[in-house]
């Protein structure tokens, strides 16, 4: 009851803080239009620049945006308690993440969907642009390392889980095909690639992947590089090939989980 209650007074705040200063800094600050044109449009490439479906970019963002609040928060929560996590993924989402986050987006939006690094040359000087590429490398190497480090880690420990988890990449790439090259349903084909997935993770146990060791390399020193490989891949592909489509389920999945 009392998590139950938690949850309850967490999405009313969330609902009150959008109401009392998201229309603000969406109206008065940036002065959002449904009329401006997006660089996806004006620089159309098939590649990084696609117009895509709102219910898409929903979910891509959403999925995105969703992973270090309730990554980190449950490792707060483990360490100093309850209080601290739910100070960290409320009160950080509200005044700080949902602000930042919001901005940054708005802010590359309009400088061609650059990244923060490019565009700050621009409304401050060359040096700031190197100091905050150099900041975001480091972060994501960071981020990037201890991922793919606790993933390994799941693999190895859990090898009923492999299956479950790469699986996706198949199912998400078939439904960019068919959603994009062939215009179908993206809502119905989703929710098959979600139940499919599902299935799958039924499956797992009965079709466990143990890594073995590989020219002295440990399990998870060899799933770490087969990470490491597909994050590469993933991020050079066409964005509607992999990327979208793969957090467009996720994004699915995610709702299902806190349903």
């Amino acid at each position: 009851m009392e998590a139950l209650l938690i949850m309850i007074v967490a999405f009313v705040g969330y609902i009150m803080m959008y109401r009392i200063y998201g229309h603000y800094i969406g109206g008065k600050i940036f002065k959002l239009s449904a009329a401006a044109v997006v660089p996806s449009v004006t620089m159309e490439d098939g590649i990084d620049y696609v117009p895509t479906k709102k219910e898409i970019i929903f979910g891509h963002h959403f999925t995105s945006i969703a992973g270090t609040g309730p990554i980190v928060g449950p490792a707060i929560a483990i360490i100093w308690g309850w209080l601290p996590a739910l100070i960290w993924v409320f009160v950080g989402s509200v005044v700080m993440g949902a602000v930042h986050d919001f901005g940054a987006l708005i802010i590359s939006m309009r400088n061609q969907g650059k990244s923060i690094s490019d565009f700050t040359a621009k409304y401050v000087n060359s040096r700031t642009r190197f100091l905050f590429f150099l900041i975001v490398f480091l972060e994501l190497w960071i981020v990037i390392a201890v991922f793919g480090l606790v993933i390994a880690i799941i693999f190895a420990m859990y090898p009923q889980s492999v299956m479950a988890v790469w699986v996706e990449v198949p199912i998400a790439m078939i439904l960019g095909y068919l959603v994009y090259r062939k215009n179908k349903s993206v809502i119905g084909l989703s929710l098959w690639a979600v139940l499919v997935m599902y299935a799958f993770v039924f499956l797992g146990p009965y079709l466990p992947i143990k890594m073995p060791t590989v020219l002295g390399i440990p399990a998870t020193g060899v799933w770490t590089i087969i990470l490491l490989a597909y994050g590469f891949i993933a991020s050079v592909l066409p964005v509607t090939a992999l990327l979208q489509p793969r957090d467009f389920i996720n994004s699915h999945q995610l709702v299902i989980a806190m349903g």
